[in-house]
């Protein structure tokens, strides 16, 4: 489901999760692959029945992702608790953890946007000059 098809609500409560997570974090969890990591949030996907939420985390540097996303998936249980007590909801959502690849793509498309052989497609074609032609008085 693309953000244009979530509803407003679904989207207000996604961004809620989001920044109560990122508080989270902030403050640090107990598993020793998450201790030391600096973890972004760059988006929470709520269902339209608020019932399922993916976050999309980024560590920072994009190191040690495996064992980042292995150390999210114990901890899910404690983070859904945590979340329910953060975002007022009539139910805590089952939560999720994918890997945000978002930017590993932009930096890609802009390798090849920086290319001389893409480059040169992407300059306007020189405008034929025009002859200057008298006006008659």
């Amino acid at each position: 489901m693309s953000r244009s098809e979530q509803s407003a609500r679904s989207l207000r409560v996604g961004e809620e999760m989001r920044h109560a997570l990122a508080r989270i974090f902030e403050h640090g969890l107990h598993d020793p692959a998450l201790a030391e990591i600096a973890l972004t949030v760059t988006e929470v996907r709520v269902s339209p029945d608020l019932k399922n939420a993916t976050a999309y985390v980024v560590p920072l540097g994009g190191a040690h992702a495996a064992e980042v996303m292995a150390g999210l998936k114990r901890a899910e249980g404690y983070l859904r608790r945590e979340l329910a007590q953060a975002v007022k909801l009539r139910y805590a959502p089952a939560l999720h953890f994918t890997l945000d690849t978002s930017f590993e793509h932009a930096s890609q498309i802009d390798a090849l946007l920086r290319r001389p052989e893409v480059a040169r497609d992407l300059v306007p074609p020189a405008q034929p000059k025009r002859k200057k032609t008298r006006d008659a008085e």
